[in-house]
């Protein structure tokens, strides 16, 4: 996660600094310091900004699974955490998944391919300078 992209999700959430910091458990300081790009966004803090991300986005709204919309055989979903938690719609939040046919282990490579993914898209609003959409 990028600088820009943190600060964009803070104002999409409709926190200041010291309120996402402590949603975060983090120093308001640290807030500045990812924002600034002083300090790396560890995966922890980037997970759980997506996730409140996802939480403010039309929670209501109805998602497929992730394995519906790739139309992953039966073979691949039983080897992804996602299909055996069954959290299909939040699939990126979750570590050990299975995706187009290879375990999704390392957090940076694995929302990399999320990033591309229609499930993730559909519920985590696009950087204003991402063309995801």
């Amino acid at each position: 996660m990028e600088k820009t992209e943190f600060a964009e999700a803070r104002h999409y959430l409709g926190r200041t600094q010291t309120q996402l910091a402590q949603l975060l458990c983090v120093s308001p300081k640290a807030i500045q310091s990812f924002e600034q790009g002083w300090r790396h966004i560890p995966p922890g803090i980037e997970r759980q900004l997506l996730f409140l991300e996802y939480l403010e986005s039309a929670p209501a709204r109805k998602t497929p699974a992730c394995w519906e919309m790739q139309h992953c055989p039966l073979k691949w979903r039983k080897k992804c955490m996602a299909w055996e938690l069954e959290v299909g719609n939040i699939c990126w939040f979750v570590n050990g998944t299975f995706c187009r046919g290879e375990y999704q282990g390392d957090w940076a490579e694995k929302m990399i391919l999320c990033r591309q993914c229609g499930v993730f898209r559909a519920r985590i609003p696009c950087p204003a300078g991402d063309q995801r959409r």
